[in-house]
């Protein structure tokens, strides 16, 4: 009775991992009965902790709204698209989100760059860091329609405040200048302060050729191409033909 009474109150607080935990310990007193208060303790508050740091990650998945369900563990190296090892080794790690660096992906349709902007992104929110996936075509309409109806201000606010924003399909069509000074206010909001992935089907070389405005195209590609790292993917699409079944090295 007096455990009960206690997990009720536990989850009264909002210590539901503590609750479980302390429940398991009860269903199996063998386990737990050469252990010590202050053990027993710890072990309620690793639990409460794990529980916690779980609930997290799966919040800032699910506000990440992810295009694709991709994880580092399952990207494929297989493939003769240059994909190199030790970069994405390192990006995982994640230390370019505390540098507040970026990533640009380029490669021809089907080759992996919204999975790799995805799994990087993916990697960012299991480590505690805010993530939003976008394609560029529908930001720049919902900025278009929040500078109409009076809410563009908040909406770059939450903009520059997401730790790892993901922008695909960057370059599907030339920007015009209003769409380019949107995005531009985006971009300089984040620079040096948070990172983006940037995906795109064109070459990195022929990326400033998409902004219609020179000057502003100058002012998007010099925020992104000096803190960054570089990923060009070559190759056939993946869609077309699969690789042949994955063997972990």
């Amino acid at each position: 009775m007096m455990t009960q009474l206690t997990t009720t109150r536990l989850r009264e607080m909002y210590l539901y991992g503590m609750a479980e935990a302390l429940e398991d310990q009860m269903e199996h007193p063998a386990a737990n009965e050469q252990l010590s208060f202050e053990d027993r303790l710890s072990l309620l508050v690793d639990r409460e902790l794990t529980y916690r740091q779980h609930k997290r990650v799966n919040r800032l998945l699910r506000e990440a709204r992810l295009r694709l369900a991709a994880r580092m563990e399952d990207l494929d190296f297989r493939a003769a698209r240059g994909l190199d090892r030790g970069l994405m080794r390192a990006l995982a790690q994640g230390d370019w989100i505390e540098r507040h660096q970026d990533v640009l992906i380029s490669g021809a349709t089907g080759v992996g760059k919204t999975f790799i902007a995805c799994a990087l992104a993916d990697a960012a929110c299991r480590t505690g860091h805010s993530a939003r996936y976008f394609r560029v075509p529908r930001l720049l309409e919902d900025l278009r329609i929040a500078q109409g109806d009076g809410s563009l201000r908040r909406l770059m606010a939450q903009l520059a405040r997401v730790e790892v924003l993901v922008l695909d399909d960057f370059g599907l069509s030339p920007l015009d200048s209003p769409g380019a000074r949107l995005l531009l206010e985006v971009v300089d909001d984040r620079s040096e302060r948070h990172s983006t992935i940037v995906a795109s089907q064109l070459p990195f070389g022929t990326w400033h050729d998409m902004v219609k405005d020179a000057t502003i195209a100058d002012a998007i590609l010099d925020r992104w191409m000096h803190r960054s790292h570089h990923i060009e993917l070559r190759g056939d699409s993946l869609r077309r033909d699969p690789p042949p079944e994955r063997q972990d090295a």
